[in-house]
């Protein structure tokens, strides 16, 4: 791997590590859209997979209520799966303008519903019955795009959890997503061994960078951070949502 193209991983890493050492999430989303700008998308999801894997095990396993949430969420957890599968196809297939256009769309919707924080809440009934095709669509959208953010963040955050349960859910789900999109890219031909030394710099420049981000939390707002956060995110789906055109 080139050095220069190493720099660039280091820099994108430790960039998406600070944004989810200070906001709590965004890493995956910030990781895959930047190295949608100089990769095929299912190559930027390969290098995600160990410093994604790594960071969600580490807050999934950090709360008390490990085993209660698996048993509360896990038909949602079968319908990621299930879905990612699914969709898996789309991007590790040969179209990469098809892959980077629904990953830029995805990004754009993700920012849109980021910046306007609209929020509602579920009933214990309406939880049960939605669990599934939330995970369903959840891994749909994560086989065709890497990402894995919607709609589960939205829904994990209308369930009712207290906020140390639903950052340990929201760890599960990013583990499960992980696991789940690293099955579907073996399965078409994009994870090899040949990765593990750049996965292993995004490794890396991820943890340092949420380390850094927990030094800037105390220092800077976070309502304006994650301001700058989503408008970035806009900006950048917009691009590559239309790249494949122009």
């Amino acid at each position: 791997m080139p050095i220069p193209t190493i720099a660039e991983i280091a820099g994108i890493f430790l960039l998406a590590g600070l944004v989810k050492g200070v906001v709590g999430l965004g890493l995956p989303t910030v990781a895959i859209g930047l190295l949608g700008l100089m990769m095929a998308p299912a190559q930027a999801a390969a290098l995600l997979v160990v410093p994604s894997l790594v960071t969600n095990i580490w807050q999934a396993a950090a709360g008390a209520a490990l085993w209660p949430l698996v048993k509360r969420l896990w038909t949602m957890f079968v319908g990621i799966f299930a879905g990612t599968w699914l969709t898996g196809g789309i991007i590790t297939g040969a179209d990469s303008a098809l892959a980077t256009a629904a990953l830029g769309s995805a990004l754009i919707v993700y920012a849109a519903f980021g910046l306007n924080r609209f929020e509602f809440s579920l009933s214990p009934a309406a939880e049960r019955w939605l669990a599934a095709p939330v995970g369903l669509t959840t891994g749909l959208v994560a086989g065709a795009t890497g990402i894995f953010t919607l709609p589960a963040v939205p829904y994990l955050q209308a369930i009712g959890l207290q906020k140390d349960d639903l950052v340990q859910a929201l760890g599960l789900s990013f583990t499960v997503s992980t696991l789940s999109l690293a099955a579907a890219l073996a399965n078409g031909g994009a994870l090899h061994t040949g990765q593990f030394v750049g996965s292993g710099i995004a490794l890396a420049a991820s943890l340092a960078g949420m380390g850094l981000g927990q030094f800037v939390r105390v220092r800077v707002r976070a309502e304006r951070f994650r301001i700058y956060f989503f408008v970035g995110l806009l900006l950048l789906g917009a691009h590559l949502a239309l790249r494949p055109f122009i």
